[in-house]
């Protein structure tokens, strides 16, 4: 079984420094930081950036991808499902290579999304919107809360600093690594 959620980040906004203090700077345009940038439509139209997590059953990270704050979920869904690598099951034999199940929030809820896990042989379980209520995610919710908040212990990733989009993915593949590390810690 996996989930799916995603989570935006805002860039820091500039200030300048003069000899009395800090004072901030006028908005300007300025060129976007790469194409995994975008305005953010919660936080004023600032540049964001928005992770994309696949986890498991226990809230461990399959994959994590990044794009900017202005791209909707349905439409990274499928970048996430092909950057699982391998899954491991409870019995011997050939990992596999997909979840048997994906379990998404309304954000998902879209024939596209529901075509795009059946082709990859994975069930769909997305909440459907106007049908199903919220308060039956929520039980559930905190699998998929649980690992942004792993993240954001790594102070590197708890908000955008780089301006380029491939190192940034690179500290979110290590810290992805990094707790998965701790969980097999763990376990041995």
């Amino acid at each position: 079984m996996s989930w799916s959620r995603s989570y935006c980040t805002a860039l820091p906004r500039l200030t300048a420094s003069t000899g009395a203090g800090r004072r901030w700077m006028p908005k300007v345009a300025r060129p976007q930081r790469g194409p995994q940038t975008g305005p953010n439509p919660t936080d004023r139209g600032k540049s964001g950036t928005r992770r994309h997590l696949l986890v498991d059953r226990q809230g461990l990270p399959l994959s994590v991808t990044l794009s900017g704050a202005n791209v909707h979920d349905v439409q990274r869904l499928e970048a996430a499902l092909d950057a699982v690598r391998l899954v491991n099951g409870p019995g011997r034999g050939r990992p596999r290579k997909r979840p048997g199940k994906l379990h998404a929030d309304k954000a998902y809820d879209a024939a596209r999304c529901r075509q795009a896990c059946r082709r990859r042989g994975i069930t769909p379980r997305i909440a459907r919107r106007g049908i199903e209520s919220s308060q039956t995610l929520g039980r559930h919710r905190w699998v998929v809360e649980r690992p942004f908040a792993w993240l954001n212990r790594y102070r590197r990733l708890r908000v955008r600093d780089e301006r380029r989009a491939d190192s940034h993915e690179a500290f979110l593949k290590l810290g992805r690594a990094m707790i998965l590390l701790n969980h097999r810690q763990k376990i041995c």
